[in-house]
């Protein structure tokens, strides 16, 4: 079976380090700059530095499990379908079910992170929102929100455009990321002459755990690298460009997130973060330089719709290849006869999260987003060495440095991050995991392909 993925798919290998490195960029900047930093500080204070640079080295080891997971079965496709193929029905059904939980969590996170830059850009014009649709209940403190109206709003668009089809292309690509790179950019120029030294004082207000709390929740600014990986069957030397495009876009957004947290925390005293969720418009705005501000604003939302795109993208293609193997609902692959998409699933996907977007508060979705995320990188790097025991003659077209022990510092890392993640994360996922293994056993089992083959 594993040959069989191994056939040549006629997907062009047109893509050199140079792609890749832009593919992260593009993938990974987003919510995770321009929304989240703003909780970072108030949880770690101008210590937010180490924190993103902790989420960096742990999402580093991770990235290069996936890279050699990828790149052994070089095909198109999510990490479920390579699991699928390599470990079994039942792993592939759990990475599934995980990815399933942080794509879509993703998109609302993402969407919620769209709506404050959306809103602070009308409030630049002079129009502003009735105070119960600003936000989800409780996002705001003092303030009596009920439901985040943008937030779902866009998630609908978005939902729309993808029920027609969506395609993608590099050109697009670097566009959008020459765009957010260049607002990071410019926020450091301007912002790094109003820097007070005195606001990083004192540097660990909340003690070294306030910064691995921190980390857990930033990791959430690195979540899109497995673009990278994804284009395994299109790049032109696996061996060399993967981990090149892995490592460079990772030490690229590394480089940028520290020197605008820094900037930002010199800026503005990092209480004053609290309940924000457009923080470097923010720190611009306190500086004086509103049209900088209204830059950051626009170009935050045009970033940021390209990554909920592509999130919910991944999602209803997970949700589709589950569901053509039996293992979900055969309405969820159903391809439109005119639009050639899943369309039904992916405007129930669309909807659902959508409202999800519009009634939680972006501090919750962050978490439970990232709880799904270490939790798949956990596995994808157990699979790593299970692989090279299973099968050590599979061909590699990249392979991970030092296994076991690179697979198992990831697993070390992103277990300590999970660890420090808030109690009720834990039992929200332990839960989404309980019904997963519960859909499993009681419907999908008996219904999957391969089982029935």
């Amino acid at each position: 079976m594993v040959a069989a993925t191994q056939k040549p798919g006629g997907l062009k290998k047109v893509l050199g380090p140079f792609d890749l490195v832009l593919m992260g960029i593009g993938a990974i900047v987003g919510t995770g700059i321009f929304v989240l930093t703003g909780t970072g500080a108030v949880t770690a204070g101008p210590a937010l530095t180490l924190s993103f640079i902790i989420a960096a080295i742990a999402c580093g080891f991770a990235a290069l499990c996936y890279a050699e997971f990828a790149s052994s079965v070089p095909v198109a496709g999510s990490i479920y379908t390579y699991s699928y193929f390599t470990l079994g029905e039942l792993v592939a059904w759990m990475i599934g079910w995980d990815l399933l939980l942080e794509y879509g969590l993703a998109t609302s996170a993402v969407a919620v992170g769209w709506s404050g830059y959306f809103q602070s850009l009308l409030k630049g014009i002079g129009i502003v929102l009735p105070e119960a649709l600003r936000a989800a209940p409780g996002a705001q403190p003092g303030v009596n929100t009920l439901f985040n109206l943008p937030a779902f709003l866009i998630m609908m668009c978005l939902t729309f455009l993808l029920s027609l089809g969506v395609r993608e292309s590099a050109r697009l690509n670097n566009i959008m990321v020459i765009i957010k790179t260049g607002v990071v950019i410019l926020f450091i120029v301007v912002g790094v002459s109003y820097v007070k030294p005195d606001n990083w004082q004192p540097f660990m207000p909340f003690g070294a755990g306030s910064v691995l709390s921190a980390a857990a929740l930033v990791f959430f600014a690195f979540i899109g690298f497995d673009a990278v990986t994804s284009a395994a069957e299109e790049v032109k030397n696996p061996a060399r460009d993967l981990p090149i495009g892995i490592i460079g876009s990772l030490a690229v957004c590394t480089v940028l997130y520290v020197a605008v947290a820094a900037i930002m925390t010199g800026i503005v005293p990092y209480m004053q973060f609290e309940g924000v969720d457009h923080p470097v418009s923010l720190a611009l705005q306190v500086a004086g330089q509103d049209w900088v501000a209204g830059f950051v604003d626009l170009a935050a939302i045009l970033g940021m719709s390209t990554v909920i795109l592509v999130m919910a993208y991944g999602q209803t293609r997970i949700l589709f290849a589950m569901s053509r193997d039996g293992l979900l609902p055969a309405k969820l692959s159903e391809v439109h006869p005119k639009y050639g998409t899943p369309y039904f699933g992916t405007w129930m996907v669309g909807i659902i999260f959508g409202l999800i977007a519009a009634l939680v508060p972006l501090g919750v979705l962050a978490e439970l987003v990232n709880i799904g995320t270490l939790a798949a990188f956990s596995l994808v790097s157990v699979a790593v060495i299970i692989l090279r025991k299973k099968r050590p003659d599979l061909p590699r077209a990249f392979r991970c440095p030092g296994v076991p022990v690179i697979p198992a510092l990831a697993i070390i890392f992103c277990l300590v991050l999970m660890s420090f993640l808030s109690w009720h994360t834990w039992v929200a996922f332990g839960i989404w995991i309980a019904i997963g293994l519960a859909v499993y056993f009681l419907y999908a089992r008996q219904r999957s392909l391969l089982n029935k083959q």
